[in-house]
């Protein structure tokens, strides 16, 4: 049974605090494990979550800011250490592959780990995977930095009353959604007649950022919405200033975007109590709604139903 569902390591942005660790983000879905962002500490919370270093797939980083890669060195380090027997792609600004060879190298250690060193080196570069296609836009902040989203492709689902009626079982049916039509007792059945269209999920993953037209590209129609709200509405100037978003302006691009679950993360330690994100929010963005706490599980919700016509 396929799960998907993220993991957070840490919420807090620039400075970690007692109830918030650096950044962290742990997206399962169905075989493919991405972490996203890990700063300090990530190793440690990944032990918290179920899930070890061994099941990462795929990292990828939107920015070499320290609070977003400075878990890089330890995480590494442990897909050597626990000698994970696959490849592990990671992905990162193409601007800052200095950075990440220092981090890799950070210290001394026996490298066994195959790492698949793959760059974001141009806005919209999708990358290929067996669960659909992940994308990278840039995001407007001091440094490069991108934003990803992942997007399953579209598909369908059979209807049981429908095969039913042309007597098709088993096997058969699979071969039917794959190929389009199947011959049935001298009459070809077509796949729009038994079956409906199935929207594939998409999960976006947006940090760092003034607001922009790629914010918005990343969010279209989301499923899960991971987006950082570092300041509240009080602090838009500031905001403005150092590359960042609001609660409100996340909960606005959400809104506009037919975002379905909206995650707030990513707060300034000015703030202590998180519920005035949520208060914010909800002013603009009706639906579910979290704001993130470290080491809280957050399923990807189901597929959205489409009309069998």
């Amino acid at each position: 049974m396929s799960m998907r569902e993220l993991a957070v390591l840490g919420t807090a942005s620039q400075a970690p605090t007692r109830y918030r660790n650096h950044n962290g983000y742990l997206l399962r879905w169905d075989d493919e494990v991405l972490l996203f962002d890990p700063g300090e500490g990530s190793q440690r919370q990944l032990l918290h979550t179920g899930i070890s270093a061994t099941d990462l797939t795929r990292i990828c980083v939107t920015h070499f800011h320290g609070d977003h890669c400075l878990g890089l060195p330890g995480i590494i380090q442990r897909l050597s250490l626990d000698r994970v027997p696959h490849p592990v792609a990671v992905h990162f600004p193409a601007g800052g592959a200095e950075y990440f060879a220092r981090l890799r190298h950070a210290s001394s250690f026996y490298e066994t780990a195959e790492l698949r060193v793959e760059p974001i080196d141009a806005d919209g570069q999708r990358i290929t995977l067996g669960i659909g296609t992940l994308e990278a836009r840039r995001l407007r902040h001091p440094i490069e930095t991108y934003g990803y989203r992942l997007v399953e492709p579209d598909g369908f689902r059979a209807l049981p009353e429908k095969l039913s009626a042309y007597g098709i079982t088993g096997p058969a049916v699979g071969e039917l959604l794959r190929v389009g039509h199947l011959d049935v007792g001298g009459r070809r059945v077509t796949r729009d007649e038994v079956s409906a269209p199935r929207p594939g999920q998409r999960f976006a993953f947006v940090m760092d950022t003034g607001l922009c037209d790629e914010v918005y590209a990343l969010a279209e129609l989301a499923d899960l919405l991971v987006i950082e709200s570092t300041f509240l509405e009080s602090e838009a100037a500031l905001a403005a200033e150092v590359g960042h978003l609001t609660a409100a302006q996340a909960a606005r691009v959400a809104a506009e975007s037919g975002v379905r679950t909206l995650l707030l993360t990513h707060f300034s330690q000015r703030y202590a109590d998180p519920r005035r994100f949520a208060d914010e929010a909800r002013e603009h963005f009706a639906g579910d709604l979290v704001v993130a706490e470290d080491l809280m599980t957050v399923p990807v919700p189901p597929r959205r139903v489409a009309s069998a016509g």
